[in-house]
């Protein structure tokens, strides 16, 4: 079985009683960064053995994974903060799992996109989330004008210091 666990978003607290137990049996845990993800399982008492999981090495880690998948282990993927899957490492191993008729399950928790949302106090009934639409200011202020054609907010993942004024 394929655990998405949702991480804290800033407050190690904030993480769900149902994904700490999930990440103290699963038989391993891929995250986007292991030191990062012990500073978590530390916290909360939890020894699970890590292996890495992002960008950078996900096909070599799909290899790796689905044949434990296959075999009934259970695994968990974190992200640094947030969902994996939105923005960060997991579509590809929930694609490969789907494809072959494997079991995967979201255990939910913190949401970047709905916290800054509701904080806004902009009106929730219509956004979208668009994830990481550029790197640099002057790449993001570029797409601008098409974004407001959308007529709903829109949230990017971006850092403050790039979303912010020009």
């Amino acid at each position: 079985m394929l655990y998405l666990c949702a991480t804290p978003i800033g407050n190690l607290k904030d993480v769900t009683l149902r994904v700490l137990e999930v990440l103290k049996s699963a038989d391993l845990v891929a995250c986007e960064d292991t030191r990062h993800t012990r500073v978590l399982l530390d916290r909360h008492g939890i020894d699970a053995r890590l292996i890495s999981f992002h960008d950078h090495n996900e096909e070599q880690r799909l290899a790796l994974l689905m044949p434990l998948l296959r075999e009934g282990k259970e695994v968990a993927v974190v992200s640094d903060a947030g969902m994996p899957g939105l923005s960060d490492p997991g579509f590809s191993l929930v694609r490969a799992c789907a494809a072959e008729g494997l079991p995967v399950t979201v255990l939910p928790g913190p949401s970047a996109v709905s916290t800054a949302l509701v904080l806004s106090g902009l009106p929730g009934d219509r956004f979208a989330f668009v994830g990481f639409l550029a790197r640099t200011k002057a790449k993001l202020w570029s797409r601008w004008p098409r974004s407001t054609a959308w007529g709903r907010r829109w949230w990017p993942s971006n850092r403050p210091a790039v979303c912010g004024p020009r």
